[in-house]
């Protein structure tokens, strides 16, 4: 997998923040703590490998004390950055992975949605049909080994009405007998060290890469430390999941919940 190079505009960036932060005398952890973020997220934004929203730099701004100091230095550097190619776009990990794994806890995964259940989600039928292209790694004639945990909440939150949901439970039924996939339900518990969906992509050269939802963003990480984490917490929610029988019985129970 190619190195990740921050582009000038976001290195800038960030290394505005990283000033201000230590003109304050806080660590990255406390002001992750105070606008209720990971450390990591502060330390890829700092390091500039992942471009933030202006919403993001106005929260910096108010819990750092430093008026409109980064919501200014993130018109001049970054209005017109994109973001880099790696950290935007997960699903060229994911295109060429021999291992894929996920946890969702909102919403069924992108690789087992529907036409009108991505429709209803989408904002446009461009990005419908996006979704709909990246499903066709599931039927490649070599494809990737597909092991998802989905929280149980899934399959009882409303996208796009009964019918829609129920034409969803009845192809997650088909695709999870697929040789290459495996899927489980979470039961609706805490589960430590986890606080959102997350994916893992493992490449033929073991290379890792994990893509975590955040609420200014995703956040796609090749650190050790973060995929040591997110392996580790993948392990205890299996453990702690379904079988796949009960997983099975479970989506049936769904589906006529749906029919209802």
């Amino acid at each position: 997998m190619a190195k990740r190079k921050p582009s000038p505009a976001l290195k800038a960036f960030g290394a505005e923040v990283r000033r201000l932060r230590e003109d304050v005398g806080i660590t990255r952890t406390e002001l992750a703590n105070r606008i209720s973020v990971t450390p990591s997220y502060v330390s890829q934004v700092e390091s500039g490998n992942t471009r933030c929203r202006n919403d993001f730099a106005q929260r910096l701004d108010q819990a750092l004390g430093t008026g409109d100091q980064l919501t200014t230095a993130w018109t001049k550097h970054l209005r017109a950055a994109s973001y880099p190619k790696f950290f935007a776009d997960y699903s060229e990990a994911e295109a060429t992975a021999d291992l894929l794994r996920a946890y969702e806890a909102t919403f069924v995964p992108g690789l087992f949605q529907t036409k009108e259940y991505a429709q209803a989600l989408l904002p446009s039928e461009a990005a419908v049909e996006r979704r709909l292209l990246r499903q066709q790694i599931l039927s490649r004639e070599t494809p990737p080994r597909l092991i998802v945990v989905m929280d149980e909440s899934v399959l009882v939150r409303d996208v796009g009405g009964p019918e829609v949901m129920r034409g969803q439970c009845e192809h997650l039924l088909k695709v999870s007998q697929q040789k290459n996939v495996t899927l489980q339900i979470a039961p609706i518990a805490y589960y430590r060290g986890i606080s959102g969906s997350f994916n893992i992509a493992t490449q033929p050269t073991r290379e890792e890469l994990v893509y975590l939802e955040t609420s200014p963003g995703g956040i796609t990480s090749d650190d050790p430390q973060d995929i040591l984490h997110v392996i580790g917490a993948f392990a205890e929610l299996q453990a702690r999941s379904m079988s796949v029988g009960d997983t099975s019985k479970f989506i049936r129970k769904a589906i006529d919940r749906w029919m209802m």
